[in-house]
């Protein structure tokens, strides 16, 4: 199996030429000479047009689009453009100025302030909606190239989008989605490939964007730092608060916030993102775990189970690409140490499953639909075995219920009794999108199809796109989620379309939306690495930083194949062996080398080492 394939099946036609050619063999155990000779020539002439056409066929770790695949994936991105417009154009017909469409009724719901309020709690009377699938469709119209439908959604929320509203909303929704939205499509409205044609855009998202920050300030006045999950934006934290919140909700603000920072030069936006996220850090375990929910005004936590789903997932996320964005090292510190554990306490398998935080135990044995991220995430810090490992699992479960269940009970094999749902979360899609662009393995489009399809065909209505509320049934819910446009178009249409990205250097928010990784917004370029992450490339004059993940190389591939000698491409796959001196009793004490990324055993001497010798799959040319 080659890096071009790095599913655990090999592909169609390298499973085609193998059974040919054992048939072929066995054949040639016949008497008969003339038999044999005929068929040793045969045998020699498909190895001989094997050899010849392979490279072109089986070119691992390439960037090179393959041809046969040009005209499909042309009439995919062609096929997710209606999926957007079809919700699209629903919205603004049916719902918009409103925050979301309801596409059974073909009407409208202001949910913005409903956004992680499960009980529907303290709704506002005369709240009227502030555009919320507008603000999130902005960057997503500049992907697809409609930069007129872009200007004219910026001229209008220009002028009529206010947050002077009495509307309690949910900090970690609002930061994502509307603030994310809105500094992201100041960037890209700024951006001289993207500018407006009428030349009429004068920072009016940015001024929008600081003024949400503004409003969002007072939740971040608690003894500890930490946020409150709810203020009001016309009057701020109410009275008898609720002080409980989610790790995600006060560890993944720095992104939006930072960003937002760098726009207006005023440093007070990161400052408090900055603060709740050390204070978070700084209530980790001694496992490097954390909790699920936690009390803002005692710095205690309420729920100590967690895994890398609900409640938590974004908290990770963030980690790292700020890691990227900004260029701190203590970023990659605090991610490095957390992805660690999460290896160690949580993934049983390609599975992840929660565990307490305070003695690494597993709790709960599901799957949620959340989860998906993570292949997504893995393939940024290079670690691609693992994460297609995981994503295969999810595509299996994907093709069983024909989308993704909220969740899924691994230890019972059962969907959850309550949660059958499906709201057309983004998540595979997205892993799907970033696995391709790492391996630009042909299977991760057949899974990209595979989800257009299904969308169309069971969620697809005249109004739009509905949820699905139970997964066994198909019976639809009358909601199209904002981040349908935002994130589940976006990555599929950047799975099939990826010119948005060339010659461009992005990170995605975990709502989708694009940020630049420009040198201005680095403090300064971090002069060390934890070597498991980079690999110095030395050059005649000085030596150049490249991650495997940069180079589009395997990580067992020697440098030499792109001309920078014979050094190793180390990536962060590797995981350390349990006990510093590498004892063992079993496989599960045993890392990840950090030059191959194959998987160390225990041996019967009880050490741990790479003692098998068949090879890994990017070892083969």
């Amino acid at each position: 199996m080659d890096c071009y394939s790095l599913r655990s099946s090999v592909s169609p036609f390298f499973r085609c030429w193998k059974t040919r050619s054992t048939a072929t063999a066995s054949a040639l155990e016949l008497n008969t000479e003339t038999k044999t000779m005929l068929l040793r020539n045969s045998a020699w002439t498909w190895m001989f047009l094997f050899l010849v056409i392979s490279p072109a066929i089986l070119n691992p770790c390439t960037s090179q689009v393959d041809h046969r695949w040009a005209a499909r994936k042309r009439q995919m991105r062609e096929k997710v453009r209606k999926m957007f417009y079809h919700a699209y154009d629903n919205y603004l017909a049916h719902a918009f100025p409103h925050d979301e469409l309801k596409p059974l009724t073909k009407s409208f719901t202001d949910s913005l302030s409903e956004l992680g309020n499960l009980k529907l709690e303290h709704l506002p009377q005369d709240y009227k909606g502030s555009a919320l699938t507008l603000v999130e469709s902005l960057s997503s119209l500049v992907i697809l190239g409609n930069n007129t439908e872009f200007e004219r959604a910026v001229l209008w929320l220009s002028e009529n989008l206010t947050f002077n509203v009495d509307a309690r909303i949910n900090l970690f929704e609002c930061n994502i989605r509307v603030l994310g939205g809105l500094v992201s499509a100041h960037i890209l409205a700024t951006d001289s490939t993207n500018r407006l044609v009428n030349s009429s855009y004068r920072n009016e998202l940015l001024f929008l964007a600081e003024d949400l920050g503004k409003r969002f300030l007072p939740a971040f006045n608690t003894p500890t730092g930490l946020p409150y999950a709810w203020i009001n934006l016309k009057y701020g934290v109410m009275v008898n608060e609720t002080t409980e919140t989610s790790t995600s909700g006060c560890g993944s603000l720095i992104l939006e916030m930072g960003a937002l920072s760098r726009l207006t030069g005023d440093p007070i936006y990161e400052y408090a993102a900055l603060r709740s996220l050390r204070k978070l850090w700084s209530m980790r375990s001694s496992l490097n775990l954390f909790g699920t929910t936690l009390d803002v005004a005692t710095g205690e936590w309420l729920e100590h189970s967690s895994g890398i789903g609900a409640g938590v997932d974004s908290f990770y996320e963030y980690l790292f690409k700020a890691h990227i964005l900004f260029g701190k090292e203590e970023f990659w510190r605090m991610f490095h140490s957390a992805y660690l554990a999460v290896q160690k306490y949580f993934r049983h398998g390609p599975w992840y499953h929660e565990a307490d935080m305070r003695t690494g135990k597993a709790t709960y044995w599901q799957l949620t639909s959340l989860q998906a991220f993570w292949p997504g995430l893995q393939v940024l810090v290079g670690d691609i075995a693992a994460a297609n490992s995981s994503h295969r699992e999810f595509f299996h479960v994907w093709e069983r219920f024909g989308v993704l269940p909220e969740r899924y009970l691994l230890d019972h094999q059962m969907l959850h009794p309550t949660e059958k749902y499906y709201p057309l979360r983004p998540e595979f899609a997205e892993s799907t999108f970033y696995l391709y662009q790492a391996t630009k393995d042909s299977w991760y489009l057949d899974v990209g199809e595979s989800i257009v399809n299904s969308l169309n065909l069971h969620t697809k209505v005249e109004g739009g796109y509905a949820s699905v509320r139970d997964v066994t049934t198909m019976q639809l819910e009358d909601h199209q989620h904002s981040f349908f446009l935002a994130e589940t178009c976006k990555y599929l249409y950047l799975l099939f379309d990826d010119s948005f990205l060339v010659n461009r250097n992005f990170i995605f928010t975990t709502e989708g939306h694009p940020l630049p990784v420009l040198s201005d917004w680095h403090e300064r370029l971090p002069e060390t690495y934890i070597p498991t992450n980079w690999t110095f490339a030395q050059g005649e004059k000085k030596a150049r930083r490249a991650s495997a993940m940069s180079l589009q190389v395997c990580p067992a591939r020697a440098l030499n194949t792109w001309g920078q000698g014979d050094q190793q491409a180390e990536s962060a796959c590797h995981i350390p062996d349990a006990r510093i001196d590498h004892r063992c009793l079993t496989d599960e004490e045993c890392g990840v080398d950090s030059t191959t990324c194959r998987r160390r055993s225990c041996s019967m001497a009880g050490y741990c080492g790479l003692w098998f010798t068949s090879s890994h799959p990017c070892e083969r040319k």
